[in-house]
């Protein structure tokens, strides 16, 4: 008799994930937003999504910060009609994420927790995905 398998079985080494390294899918089906902070398979609506990869900076909407309270309150000047608009802001520091959901139609604001250092990722549905990180 024969064994079904042969050789050595190496464990995988796990991927303990790195805040530096967060991934952003969005479902093309059902308009899921799903985060990762490295490798994985995420799948939704019955098919495997692919992380969304940054796209050329020189597209980047103009942006207004000011600080309101204990928040920064974010402005866009962005269209948001339903055939071009921001779909999701985050904003990603040392060990949070903290995610806004934009629709159309909606005023291009949002608000995130005063913190220093994060970076702010912005998802328009025609440009794609661009980073901001000296913003905020």
């Amino acid at each position: 008799m024969k064994p079904m398998m042969e050789g050595e079985i190496t464990p995988n080494k796990p991927d303990r994930g790195n805040i530096d390294k967060v991934r952003f899918y969005v479902c093309p089906s059902c308009g899921n937003i799903l985060v990762s902070t490295g490798s994985a398979s995420i799948f939704c609506c019955g098919r495997k999504l692919e992380y969304i990869l940054l796209t050329d900076t020189s597209i980047v909407p103009k942006i207004t910060v000011k600080e309101i309270d204990t928040d920064y309150f974010v402005t866009f000047d962005h269209p948001m009609t339903k055939e071009h608009y921001i779909s999701f802001v985050a904003y990603v520091k040392s060990d949070r994420v903290f995610l806004n959901r934009l629709y159309p139609e909606q005023s291009p604001t949002c608000r995130f927790p005063i913190t220093n250092g994060g970076k702010l990722y912005v998802y328009c549905i025609n440009h794609g995905l661009v980073v901001y990180s000296d913003n905020l």
